[in-house]
């Protein structure tokens, strides 16, 4: 089978027939080419997509991924970058070794068939050369036949009539013999051409065109098999990424098979857990005594204070404003009780009516958030927008100590590298004093002292930090006894300004007083609070707490504090479920349900309970 002997006459048709071969080829090459702008597109989109789901650093979303099913997901998501990036293999790969390699043989394929084709044309111009040099020959005997019978007859016609001289006889015969010769150079002229062209055109057609035709074969017949390779290369390329893609795959069902629902669960529990009893049933209360009344135990806003003794509220409280009371405060020694929360209950001024006990449960649990004094509010208020202490004084002890520590390993480092500095410039000045030809030495004393500088305010700073750290871990006095000290002799000195900072409009019975003889009484004192507003001495203790969990104090005006950590309560929970508390010099709010208060009794502010 070749196409010099089978297709020896369509040399036009294998013309078109390997165009469209090379067409074929081509648009082969912008197929895998759009795959791999797809593939390229797809593994963008989901690395894109696993991203947008990736959880923010330093943000809430990090505390949701504690739980099973947040971490599967995050290993699904990290699993889709692997199989984004076997996608971009796919491109890559298909690129190289597909269309790289078939858009360089196309331009090889086409040089080639460009130079079979002229080589084609070439022959065919030549073999129609010596046709029409056959067709010039054989037309010029065909005339030169035709004259020379002409002037054989014109002879003989002259022979034969008796009229003519001899001497046009003889000049007619010479002209027919004239024509004959040439008659005869033009015979042998055209048999010489006729032999000539039937050689060449059997050299044409056996030949030329055979070998041409069968290397335009060849050509094509190669063109199929490398686009045949492509395809297989096409699909191992896709196969070659399978196992990596399905390790992928089993890495996310090994995740989604790690979810443990109990678990998950129990952290819910462990987070939003308050340690709180439900509220006991309320007792009966006994309105046929008018002045003295008595308040359960077990009462609805009592339910956290069982087992305290009931305390009496003092009678020289009734003659005067109780706002501004002025009493001694001993330290706050904490007291084994549970925390007591408000009593709503308490004693009520003789001219008060008594209310209802459905009314008063309303009030109690849609009781809002009092501002209980400008004084505290201003602090309150520079607590938050405050810059962090360079002791990290603000952070509960392990965090602080751990900042301090990261801070004197800082140090350190930056402290070696001055010392590698400054032994490399000693090393450079001594090979100077050795070959003064290579530099000066004096040129780097300067260098030298700024370095040695460096290094004992470095030192200076690390020797600092290292002093808190050792504070921190006990290897020196505590502030915080020298801060309760000071607290205290503020306090002795100053005893009207801690008492007008008492609770807004709450008495020390923890009920709420709204007769007008007593709002009459705070607007000609206003002027009071006026004097205090500046001031910004630290509020007395009202008692103490114990950290019940963990709280991580992320907010502006919150502290942080550790399970089993006991600090100071400077100002209780007014219904927005925040207790404000102090360690050392640092003060902020915690949330109510995290600690457990233990209140002074004598303590300015306390709630009373009788």
């Amino acid at each position: 089978m070749s196409w010099g002997i089978e297709l020896w006459d369509q040399f036009d048709n294998l013309e078109k027939h390997t165009q469209w071969g090379i067409d074929i080829l081509e648009k082969y090459i912008k197929f895998v080419k759009e795959r791999t702008e797809i593939e390229l597109s797809y593994a963008k989109q989901l690395r894109n997509l696993a991203k947008k789901y990736q959880p923010k650093k330093n943000s809430k979303e990090e505390e949701e991924y504690r739980y099973t099913a947040c971490k599967a997901f995050l290993s699904t998501l990290n699993e889709m970058n692997d199989y984004a990036g076997q996608h971009e293999v796919i491109s890559e790969n298909m690129t190289s070794h597909i269309t790289v390699e078939l858009a360089r043989y196309v331009q090889e394929l086409k040089q080639e068939r460009k130079s079979y084709f002229h080589d084609g044309r070439k022959a065919q111009q030549h073999i129609e050369i010596c046709w029409k040099q056959l067709e010039s020959s054989k037309r010029r005997f065909e005339r030169d036949c035709k004259e020379a019978d002409r002037a054989q007859q014109y002879f003989e016609k002259m022979d034969a009539d008796i009229n003519v001289t001899k001497a046009d006889v003889e000049k007619a015969r010479q002209q027919a013999q004239v024509r004959h010769q040439m008659a005869e150079d033009s015979r042998a002229d055209y048999s010489s051409i006729l032999q000539k062209f039937n050689h060449e055109q059997h050299e044409y057609y056996h030949t030329h065109i055979p070998n041409i035709f069968q290397k335009i074969q060849e050509m094509e017949e190669r063109r199929i098999l490398r686009i045949g390779e492509s395809m297989k290369t096409y699909a191992e390329v896709d196969r070659q990424v399978i196992p990596i893609i399905g390790k992928c795959l089993d890495e996310i069902v090994k995740a989604a098979e790690s979810i443990d629902q109990k678990n998950d669960s129990q952290l819910v529990i462990e987070a939003y857990k308050s340690g709180f009893e439900p509220p006991g049933d309320i007792e009966f209360e006994d309105y046929t005594q008018p002045m003295k009344r008595t308040v359960s135990d077990n009462s609805l806003s009592n339910s956290r204070g069982e087992g305290k003794p009931e305390l009496k509220f003092g009678g020289k409280s009734k003659g005067k404003l109780w706002p501004f009371i002025k009493k001694n405060k001993p330290p706050p020694p904490p007291p084994a009780s549970a925390l007591p929360t408000a009593v709503p209950n308490g004693p009520q001024s003789p001219k008060q009516q008594k209310e209802p006990l459905s009314h008063r449960f309303n009030e109690f649990m849609t009781s809002k958030p009092k501002i209980h004094c400008f004084r505290s509010l201003k602090r309150g208020l520079s607590l938050k927008l405050g810059a962090a202490p360079e002791d990290f004084s603000n952070l509960p002890p392990e965090q602080r100590r751990k900042k301090l520590q990261q801070k004197v390993d800082e140090l350190n480092k930056e402290i070696q590298k001055e010392m590698d500095q400054r032994d490399a410039i000693t090393k450079m000045k001594d090979v100077y004093l050795k070959n003064p030809q290579m530099g000066d030495p004096a040129s780097l004393d300067h260098k030298l002292t700024e370095v040695s500088q460096n290094i004992d305010k470095l030192r200076l700073e690390a020797q600092k930090f290292e002093a808190w750290l050792a504070e921190v871990e006990g290897r020196l006095p505590a502030r915080s006894d020298q801060a309760r000290r000071q607290s205290g002799m503020y306090e002795a000195q100053n005893p009207t300004t801690v008492n007008n900072c008492a609770q807004d409009r709450e008495s020390p019975d923890g009920s709420y007083t709204e007769e007008q003889s007593q709002e009459s009484e705070v607007k000609v004192l206003a002027t009071d609070f006026d004097d205090e507003f500046d001031d910004e001495e630290p509020l007395p203790a009202i008692g103490t707490c114990k950290a019940l969990y963990t709280f991580e104090g992320q907010n502006e005006g919150t502290i942080s504090v550790v399970e089993g950590e006991t600090l100071y309560v400077i100002e209780e929970d007014k219904g927005d479920g925040w207790t404000r508390i102090r360690r050392n010099e640092e003060e902020g709010y915690v949330p109510t349900s995290y600690v457990e208060v233990y209140l002074d009794k004598n303590a300015k502010g306390a709630k009373t309970y009788i």
